[in-house]
């Protein structure tokens, strides 16, 4: 199951609660049906969805680790899932303990990984106020809204920078702070952004006010 696929297990309301819980750390079945007060047959769903998709795991009582990740999700496999786990749950708890259930860390860390590798194509409201030629050139350096890299070369830089002007409002000032906070939207390195912008001429300042002094105006292109 993709890294994406396991997220969208946590769409579901009764996944997302038994997953909200076990945020606070293990609890065994009976502590999760009263935390979250489903009932005793969606519980058991949730659970098993979850474990199928790798996402919680159990631990029993000598502190072993039970994994399944068994990819049918039918209602009725994930039912029988749950009631195997309440079933050990029960013999466990005739010896003193119960099974914990708990989130798995490390698969949380590779789907953080994984989707931290995936490249995201640009936002289309990147390539507002841009021609065709121009939205080619940002689809390299953005990825959904952020400026993932400041291009070495000025012709394409200037592009960028084209495109970040249009975030100013043409006759509007900005204080200095409010400046850094749009561009850093993009990128982290907003007071390199900033300087380019005001190098180029697409901004001027004086005593940390700045406003638009140069590049185009939405709805307006140039030939």
């Amino acid at each position: 199951m993709q890294a994406v696929d396991r997220l969208k297990q946590l769409l579901d309301p009764d996944r997302l609660a038994i997953a909200g819980s076990l945020v606070a750390g293990p609890r065994s079945t009976d502590d999760l049906l009263a935390v979250t007060g489903l009932d005793r047959r969606r519980a058991l769903v949730a659970i098993g969805d979850l474990r199928a998709a790798g996402l919680v795991v159990e631990d029993d009582a000598d502190g072993a680790t039970d994994t399944d990740t068994d990819t049918d999700t039918d209602t009725d496999t994930a039912l029988d899932r749950g009631r195997g786990i309440v079933g050990r749950d029960r013999v466990a708890t005739r010896h003193g303990s119960a099974s914990l259930h708990r989130l798995d860390d490390r698969a949380l860390q590779d789907i953080a990984s994984a989707l931290a590798e995936t490249e995201l194509p640009m936002d289309p409201v990147i390539g507002f106020g841009m021609d065709d030629d121009e939205r080619e050139v940002l689809a390299r350096f953005f990825s959904g809204r952020t400026l993932v890299e400041v291009p070495s070369s000025r012709s394409k830089r200037l592009i960028v920078l084209e495109r970040l002007a249009l975030e100013f409002d043409v006759g509007r000032r900005y204080p200095e702070r409010e400046v850094n906070s749009i561009l850093g939207g993009f990128h982290p390195d907003w007071s390199a952004l900033r300087r380019h912008l005001v190098d180029e001429g697409m901004l001027d300042r004086e005593r940390n006010v700045y406003w638009r002094s140069g590049g185009r105006v939405p709805g307006i292109f140039r030939g």
